[in-house]
Parts: C-alpha cells; sequence; structure tokens
C-alpha cells in the first residue's frame, strides 16, 4: 500500500452551523407626521462607504393629488425646516430608481449629493395608498451612527409650493456582524462486540469467547466496527495483532485465503456474511466504504497483522462493519488457554 500523511484518531463528532449574516436595518420613525405614515428604510448593507440599495416604504393618509417627492438626507435630524447637516460621503449622484409600487411613473432627478428629487405627472391617488420604491447606486455616509431622510410629498412637480404631507425616517451605518466557525477534521472509528444506532456510545463488549476448541468442528464468533470521516480522501482501515497462542503454542493463523477446514490449524477474519460457517454480516449503514480484497469474500479467512480489511476514497458516512473470526484446530493441537489481542486502526488524509 502506497504511503500517506495519516492521522490517526478517535474523536467525537461535532456538528457546525455556520451563519451568514446580511445586515438589514429598519428603523422606525422617531418623530411626528402629517399625511405620511407607517414610514420604513431598508438599507442592502449598512457598512460604512459602501455602494447599496435603499428600499422605503410608506401610506399616503389622504386623498391627494402628487406630482412630487422629495428625500432630503441629514446627518442631525429629520424635521422639515431645521437647518440641514450634510452626512459625509454619502453620494446619490449616480442612484437609479427601481421596483416602484403604488404609484409606478415617478421619474428620478438628483438635486444634490444628498438630496432627490421623485417627479410625475400630478395626479390624484387614493387615501391610505402605499408606496415604496428602491434607490440603487447609493453610497452609504462614511460614519458609524443614525442618519436621518426628510420625506415631503408635493401638489407639483420639482417639489414647488408648500408640502402637502411629510415624514421623517432613520436609519443606521454600522460595522456588520461576521460570524465564521470551523468544521474541523475527524475520523471517528469504535469497535464493540455489538454497537446500535451507528453511536459509538452504544458500543457493548470487547471480548469473544469461543468456548472449547475441537479438531471435529469449526468454532466462531463476530464483533462489530463503526467508522466515519470527513477527510477528502476517505479512509483505511487496518488490523494488527497476533493469531490465537498459549505460551509457546499456536493456531497457524491463515497467511492466505481459505475456507474453513475443521481439523486442521486455522485463525482467520472476514467482513462479510457467511454461511460455512454461519457467522458474520454484511456492512451496513448510510456509508459507502467497502471490505477489500481478500478479507470481502464470503467463507473464505484470512489474517495478516497490519493488512488493509476497508476503505472509503472519499468522505464516508458511518459505516458498520461486522468482522467474522474463524478458529480451527487439529487433533494434535496442545491444551491450554489461548488468547490473542486484535486492535482495529482507521487512518485518513487531511
Amino acid at each position: 500500500m502506497p504511503a500517506i500523511n495519516q492521522k490517526w484518531v478517535k474523536v467525537k463528532v461535532f456538528k457546525i452551523l455556520v451563519i451568514s449574516v446580511i445586515t438589514v436595518i429598519m428603523l422606525e420613525t422617531t418623530v411626528s407626521a402629517l399625511g405620511i405614515n407607517n414610514r420604513s428604510v431598508v438599507l442592502g448593507n449598512a457598512n460604512p462607504n459602501f455602494t447599496t440599495s435603499y428600499t422605503f416604504k410608506f401610506t399616503i393618509v389622504n386623498t391627494e393629488t402628487i406630482g412630487s417627492l422629495s428625500l432630503n438626507f441629514c446627518a442631525n435630524d429629520p424635521i422639515q425646516g431645521d437647518p440641514c447637516d450634510i452626512p459625509g460621503g454619502l453620494d446619490l449622484s449616480n442612484a437609479t430608481l427601481t421596483n416602484q409600487q403604488g404609484i409606478t411613473d415617478f421619474t428620478l432627478f438628483v438635486e444634490s449629493p444628498t438630496a432627490l428629487i421623485l417627479n410625475r405627472t400630478p395626479s390624484l391617488i387614493n387615501s391610505n395608498t402605499t408606496l415604496s420604491f428602491t434607490l440603487n447606486n447609493v453610497v452609504n455616509p462614511n460614519a458609524i451612527g443614525q442618519f436621518f431622510v426628510r420625506l415631503a410629498a408635493y401638489s407639483q412637480q420639482n417639489s414647488i409650493g408648500a408640502s402637502i404631507a411629510y415624514g421623517g425616517l432613520a436609519f443606521a451605518i454600522n460595522s456588520s456582524v461576521q460570524i465564521s466557525s470551523v468544521v474541523p477534521p475527524y475520523i471517528t472509528l469504535c469497535t464493540g462486540i455489538t454497537i446500535s444506532n451507528y453511536n459509538c456510545n452504544s458500543a457493548i463488549g470487547d471480548y469473544i469467547d469461543f468456548g472449547i476448541l475441537s479438531a471435529s468442528h469449526s468454532s466462531q464468533g463476530q464483533s462489530q466496527i463503526l467508522v466515519a470521516t470527513n477527510s477528502p480522501t476517505g479512509y483505511v482501515m487496518q488490523v494488527y495483532g497476533t493469531t490465537l497462542s498459549s505460551g509457546n503454542n499456536i493456531i497457524n493463523a491463515n497467511s492466505t485465503l481459505a475456507p474453513s477446514k475443521p481439523g486442521s490449524q486455522q485463525f482467520g477474519i472476514n467482513l462479510r456474511a457467511n454461511s460455512n460457517p454461519s457467522v458474520g454480516a454484511d456492512p451496513i449503514g448510510p456509508g459507502l466504504g467497502q471490505p477489500i480484497g481478500s478479507y470481502n469474500i464470503p467463507n473464505y479467512f484470512l489474517f495478516n497483522s497490519q493488512d488493509v480489511i476497508a476503505e472509503s476514497s472519499n468522505p464516508d458516512n458511518f459505516r458498520l462493519y461486522t468482522v467474522s473470526y474463524l478458529v480451527n484446530v487439529d487433533s494434535s493441537q496442545p491444551p491450554g488457554i489461548y488468547v490473542s489481542t486484535l486492535t482495529y486502526v482507521g487512518s485518513g488524509t487531511f
């Protein structure tokens, strides 16, 4: 197997919620108004000096002849008739008018970098008509803080004469909140005699008792392995350990692939459902990993320490493998208590 940059880990799985924030400011006006109610302004982006959109929405309370609207942006307050402090950095010079609703025949006239007039052919509109429109290509003020729009309606074009309705709006410029997070690399692997619900916390047991070995029949057992990773190249799973031994006496392992042969010395494993002997199960779970090579053949068994026994070539969801163990002895096998310890290692490249 080619050498790879491996991390051998056994960790809990973390779920990360990544939240992207789009700043939207909607502030109700705090001043009284005559004839214009339910006022709001929504900024597409509220960062200083950012070129963005402003969407206005309001209701004309009374039945009126409307020929124009004026919008004056001020830094100090929204009150008609007060001196207007110009917001530093605000620039409406390249503003465009889109998405008109309620009244849809306004045309835009830029009076100054901080003042606009919306003109139309004067005509009567009904009471409680709700208007909305969007100004694009507006450059925000260059300072963080609260700013104001003085909105007035006129019966004539170009804001000539006295206003027939007016109201104030407020908006805020601020630094947007940025939230970030990291999904850590992980590979999770756990073992047990049983593992339920693809959950390592449910793993139970670490001991298999083959009972009394006999030359007349095979002995078998099984355990389970659960593995998952977000490694871009997936994982490989290896087995480490020795065959069964009692002092200096051993049961020879199947160093080459072979079926069960009662009456001969054999120790081997595979990761499939077998019928001879009846033991094991095929891999299950939402993952796509598979046993590989000789460990993927039902009714044939093999054991060589450090062999790769299963793998996935991509990030993989939980995959539950069942390891089948086969033991056979011949009639000359010395008596004793035979023991082996096997270790399963999952490795991924990150």
